[in-house]
């Protein structure tokens, strides 16, 4: 299995793919084709099994027992052997949970696999320099890289947040993490100024060399990394069997995707299960505020001139989507030139078109929508007093854009929403569907629990009284020197 980048270059490994995390051209990684797994039938769901039969057609230097292990090895840490459970709303619609690893965020499913692909992504190089994780975050992708990557031999992790753009249990869980091998920075910015600023950093032959030369090599946790990507895969295929198991669908019959996302990874490792087999009708993206991708799936026009919105769906706060670029790739016949025609005219006008034939084609598979913070509030409570289930603000944000879909379409497919954090670490936000939130994110805890009666993760009430130890906050034009200073610092 060879790789190919979106922009241009030589093929590589899946092994070089993971290691480098995004090609020398700046496009990223994409296999040279899906391979054909089909939905197991046998009436169990093994999770640890099916990521085996899903990953090892990607992996194929990989010996089978080790990335076996590596699996098993991956989501022990999580709070359930499901891995991912899929809870039953109603007839139509379920939950897929995938908030029931260490940081409570969807992030953990690959950033819990990605260390051990890395390291066994080195061992096949041959890679003799340390690895330089370079991470930018709209809120769960930081906690879950630390967390992956603490104390891993060989390794070093930097996380860039936006200051004053996450939920404050997210900077909570970053700015108490324990490691001898992690960092944390907030930047004066949004995400999309953080992840452009990274990407810059990627592209820099000077810090590269600079890196170089003290014994290191930059790599990146983010999911432009195909080893971000790919343990995603898999929860699509264990929801479609458990629906299967339970006999909610049939063998063969297609169900819908809900799923809340700002950069695209989410979604697209739903677009790779279909094109894998997986029977999917309907990809539905759902945006809040920051709704760029919903009018790219709308006019095929996409088009960040636009205001940047915070929200309390904060992780979804994003308006330069990295991995619709490999979306891009496969809608031009995978042609590396129309994608580096597009990303120039992004670059450079803040903007690009498609032509008819390929928004046609977008619109065979995917829908599209957005939600207010108003609705968001409106659907978690709803929700709740309906069904007694309680919904963050991306849930909700995905269960409001579904409903819109159903009344506009008549689409009745058993659909599937992605939930992709607890509803803790957004406590102020989540309580404020019911009462007024007060200031004290702890003291919300508790009022929502009294409230509601749903449980409190640990990972949430443990994080009251911890020390803060990363406390640095840096300007965007600072951001290539806060890489290089912590490694320079390390060697005197």
């Amino acid at each position: 299995m060879r790789f190919f980048s979106t922009r241009g270059g030589e093929p590589v490994s899946a092994a070089e793919a993971i290691v480098r995390g995004i090609s020398p051209s700046g496009g990223l990684y994409v296999p040279e084709s899906y391979p054909a797994v089909k939905p197991s039938r046998n009436g169990t769901v093994d999770y640890c099994q099916t990521a085996l039969r899903v990953m090892r057609g990607y992996l194929p230097e990989t010996n089978e027992d080790s990335l076996r292990e590596m699996i098993r090895s991956a989501y022990a840490s999580f709070d359930t052997a499901d891995v991912t459970p899929v809870t039953r709303l109603s007839e139509e619609e379920s939950v897929l949970e995938l908030w029931h690893g260490p940081t409570m965020a969807f992030k953990d499913v690959a950033l819990q696999m990605l260390p051990y692909l890395m390291r066994d992504s080195l061992r096949q190089t041959g890679e003799k320099k340390q690895v330089y994780i370079l991470v930018a975050t709209s809120g769960d992708t930081g906690k879950a890289a630390l967390e992956g990557f603490k104390n891993v031999e060989g390794t070093r992790v930097l996380v860039f947040y936006p200051e004053g753009g996450v939920s404050e249990a997210q900077r909570l869980q970053m700015v108490t993490q324990e490691g001898n091998n992690v960092d944390v920075c907030a930047v004066r910015g949004n995400f999309d100024d953080a992840q452009t600023g990274v990407k810059q950093i990627f592209a820099s032959g000077e810090i590269a060399g600079k890196l170089a030369e003290k014994g290191w090599r930059l790599s990146s946790a983010n999911s432009i990394n195909f080893g971000r990507l790919l343990p995603q895969i898999v929860y699509y295929y264990t929801s479609y069997e458990t629906l299967l198991s339970r006999g909610e669908i049939q063998p063969g019959e297609a169900v819908n995707y809900c799923v809340p996302t700002g950069n695209f990874g989410d979604i697209l490792a739903g677009e790779y299960a279909r094109r894998m087999g997986l029977p999917i009708h309907k990809l539905i993206c759902a945006s809040n505020r920051n709704n760029v991708l919903t009018d790219f799936f709308e006019r095929g026009v996409y088009d960040e001139n636009r205001p940047f919105y915070q929200s309390m769906s904060c992780s979804i706060d994003i308006l330069i989507s990295s991995n619709l670029e490999r979306l891009l790739f496969e809608l031009s016949g995978r042609r590396e030139q129309t994608v580096c025609e597009w990303m120039r005219a992004l670059k450079e006008k803040g903007m690009y078109a498609l032509p008819e034939t390929a928004l046609a084609q977008l619109k065979q598979i995917f829908a599209a929508g957005w939600c207010s913070e108003e609705d968001t509030l409106a659907t978690i409570r709803r929700v709740f007093e309906k069904t007694g289930y309680l919904m963050d603000p991306h849930t909700a944000v995905a269960q409001c854009v579904y409903e819109r879909y159903v009344l506009q379409t008549g689409d009745r497919t058993k659909t599937v929403l992605l939930s992709t954090a607890n509803p803790y670490k957004f406590a102020s936000d989540v309580l404020g569907a019911f009462e007024t939130a007060g200031l004290d994110d702890f003291a919300n805890v508790e009022r929502l629990l009294n409230r509601t009666g749903a449980a409190v993760p640990k990972g949430i009430s443990g994080l009251a009284g911890k020390p803060e130890l990363h406390l640095d906050v840096c300007d965007l034009a600072d951001m290539p020197n806060r890489v290089v200073k912590p490694i320079s610092e390390t060697e005197k």
